[in-house]
């Protein structure tokens, strides 16, 4: 009987696709468009607000939703998911995603979900494209704003709040925005340590708050002088002084009579960064394109960390730690370029990029140790730390060729070609310069099968950028037990092979979404950690290339509207992703995982709109697969002489609920709950004397924390 109902599931399902797919044959295209009508019902404020109410939006939105190795944010580059008015904002941290809270629905004529690679497209189109149109006017303006608070599980109550200001007068098109957040964290943990014959050591009990408070000033102004021109600026500052602070309680099970410890730190910071951009057009009658993007960036970060340590609760301290961090990261970015159709169907794009990068780095370290003391390192004997101020500057350029051909109506094909040489030189402790030459070709092939099912075929050279930080000593944020990491001079980019197979549909009368990814990546000089020790009795680590990599991955998302349930206005979202990413390791002469890649996991949601009564709710879930220990946990972490097993990676558990209505004289008001099962994340770190590698256990820990659940409450409106 199980065999028999089986098989007619399977039989309904291919005769149902089927049927679904031969409903769409007769359409050829393949982009998909959302008029302001159709959000009409839902009483938006936002470009976010409509989108949210998008059937498979997340899919565009995060782009390729596969995980890099190393950080790849490498200049303007040539992708970018979200476009505005056709165009993409010549900015990092001030890009088109940034602006979607600030940006009022009522100025949206429609939106785009852009499937194919076209070289009349502004970015080369990496998955999808997301292209928000507004009216064209010859004047008019618009504020929204959006204020309220968050209540933490500790008492504490943080405001948030928008103001966003937008106008267009003839040909120049403004928008200038303020924010407030909240980044308040107050964390609790116990940790409890076990020796390597499992008897108990210690116990470890910390509460750490940190006080956030960013304020974000955003303009974007763009002025077409004439048809053929354009220019746009785009400026951003933001401020952020993260201060923290921590108490610390040490039970100590070996001493006599279980002794307590009582520990303090006090982690004052700053951090601002600011970023000005722009971009030039100007199209010719043959249908060729110049276009000229520059951005300029900065951004400042320093915290001091003093510890002391009483023997009483609130008595007498005696400092015993000052750990003294300063960096500024600077970026100058050029990008120019020309395209023109070469042929019938078929378009090339010349151009050239030039980056200058400069990291600034500086640590102090002081202990309470006899010898002379410095002001300058809180009154404590000031310790060498090899490597400890440093600057790196890059000097990059990047020519590029790229190649578009629509084959047929329902054929593309993009190549491109890039050759990129740089120079890297440190100066400071280490004096090093060292020049590097990489070429980095790509393909991308898609097919409609018709205008609701694609297939998408990719196969491209990727290079990672370096994360300067790691040329110098620098802090270990995540291990109480090391003050400082050290610095490698020698670290070379990771190159990846990166191969993708897509394919994406669209259900019928915007019933949803299918999409299943699988990709396959070869890499060349992993970065790891590797062995720097000069004393054989202190092992000690850098990030460095460890070697060859392999990584596989199948992505599965749907987004499926109800309404063969006669609930049109629900939504249910379902992602599962499974990775499977290794490499051998010679420091620990075994074969690991390969982090940012973990063993997967799911997230679940729904959606309810009831346009009648004004009204919004939702859920969402997420988890990774596996948990704390051994290769059945999610996360493993190896280092010289310890190993951290994670419960969980990128996708951590987390239930969040929202609820939103329209009342008042249309204001929106919102209510949401994040963390709201109070998830407590534990993770296991095994330590090791002298090297992991010759198995002699030290010393268990296994730390939990949890941070409780938050409620937002929000109101929003246009004026």
């Amino acid at each position: 009987m199980t065999k028999k109902l089986l098989h007619s599931v399977v039989l309904y399902l291919a005769a149902a696709s089927s049927a679904l797919l031969a409903q769409n044959e007769t359409e050829d295209d393949a982009t998909v468009t959302y008029p302001a009508a159709y959000f009409s019902e839902y009483g938006v404020v936002s470009v976010n607000d409509m989108l949210s109410r998008i059937p498979g939006i997340g899919l565009a939105l995060e782009g390729n939703q596969v995980p890099s190795f190393g950080d790849n944010n490498r200049g303007l580059g040539a992708t970018s998911q979200i476009l505005i008015n056709g165009k993409r904002l010549a900015g990092k941290a001030n890009e088109a995603s940034s602006q979607l809270d600030r940006i009022a629905a009522e100025q949206v004529d429609y939106i785009e979900i852009i499937r194919g690679s076209s070289g009349d497209l502004d970015v080369r189109n990496s998955g999808q494209l997301v292209n928000i149109v507004l009216f064209e006017s010859q004047s008019n303006s618009s504020t929204s704003g959006e204020i309220g608070f968050t209540h933490f599980h500790d008492g504490t109550i943080e405001p948030n709040g928008t103001l966003s200001y937008s106008a267009q007068s003839g040909s120049l098109n403004y928008l200038i925005s303020a924010d407030v957040t909240s980044g308040y964290e107050s964390l609790e943990t116990r940790e409890v340590s076990y020796l390597a014959n499992n008897i108990l050591n210690d116990t470890r009990d910390f509460d750490r708050i940190r006080e956030q408070t960013t304020y974000r000033l955003n303009s974007n102004v763009v002025y077409q002088p004439s048809p053929t021109d354009r220019i746009a600026f785009n400026f951003l500052y933001s401020e952020s002084d993260p201060p923290a602070s921590l108490s610390r309680t040490i039970t100590d099970y070996q001493s006599a009579n279980s002794a307590i410890t009582y520990e303090r730190e006090e982690l004052p910071s700053t951090q601002n960064n600011w970023e000005l951009g722009g971009d030039y057009e100007h199209n010719f009658g043959n249908g060729g394109k110049y276009k000229f993007l520059f951005i300029v960036n900065e951004e400042d970060r320093s915290t001091t960390r003093e510890s002391f340590v009483s023997q009483v609760l609130g008595g007498a301290e005696t400092k015993d730690l000052f750990l003294d961090t300063s960096s500024k990261y600077q970026e100058r970015i050029a990008r120019t370029s020309y395209s023109w159709p070469v042929a019938t169907a078929q378009s090339l794009e010349l151009g050239i990029e030039g980056a200058q990068t400069i990291q600034n780095s500086a640590l102090r370290l002081g202990l309470n140790l006899p010898g002379e003391t410095s002001p300058e390192f809180g009154g404590l004997r000031p310790i060498p730390v090899p490597n400890a101020f440093s600057e790196v500057e890059e000097v990059r350029f990047e020519g590029f060729a790229i190649h578009n051909w629509q084959i047929n109506a329902r054929t593309s094909l993009e190549s491109s070609l890039f050759y990129e040489t740089s120079e890297i030189e440190q100066s400071g402790d280490i004096n090093r310069k060292r020049d590097f030459a990489f070429i980095k070709p790509k393909l991308d092939f898609r097919f409609d099968i018709n205008s609701s099912f694609q297939l998408r075929l990719s196969a491209e050279k990727d290079v990672s950028q370096l994360s300067f930080r790691d040329f110098s000593a620098g802090v270990n944020q995540q291990d109480d037990d090391q003050d400082t990491i050290a610095g490698n001079p020698e670290l070379e980019q990771e190159q990846t092979w990166r191969y993708n197979v897509n394919l994406d549909y669209r259900l019928p009368n915007d019933g949803g979404v299918l999409n299943t990814r699988f990709f396959y990546y070869d890499v060349s000089n992993s970065i790891g950690k590797v062995d720097v020790t000069t004393d054989p009795l202190t092992p000690i680590s850098a990030n460095g290339n460890v070697g060859d990599g392999k990584v596989f991955a199948l992505y599965l998302n749907a987004s499926i509207r109800l309404g063969f349930l006669n609930l049109p206005q629900a939504v249910v979202t379902a992602a599962v992703n499974f990775e499977d990413a290794y490499i051998y390791d010679p420091l620990i002469n075994k074969e690991r995982t390969i982090i940012p890649f973990d063993r997967g996991g799911f997230r679940l949601g729904y959606r309810q709109d009831v346009p009648s009564q004004n009204l919004s709710f939702g859920i969402n879930y997420q988890d990774g697969f596996g948990d704390v220990g051994g290769t059945g946990g999610n996360r493993v972490r190896y280092d010289i002489d310890n190993v951290v097993f994670f419960g969980a990676g990128k996708l951590r558990p987390e239930l969040k609920l929202f609820a939103e209505k329209i009342g008042y004289r249309n204001f929106t008001y919102r209510i949401e709950i994040n963390n709201a099962e109070d998830e407590i994340r534990c993770l296991e770190r095994k330590r090791y004397n002298g090297y992991l590698r010759d198995g002699n256990l030290k010393e268990t820990e296994k730390p939990c924390s949890n941070t409780g659940a938050e409620f937002v409450f929000k109101v929003r409106a246009n004026f």
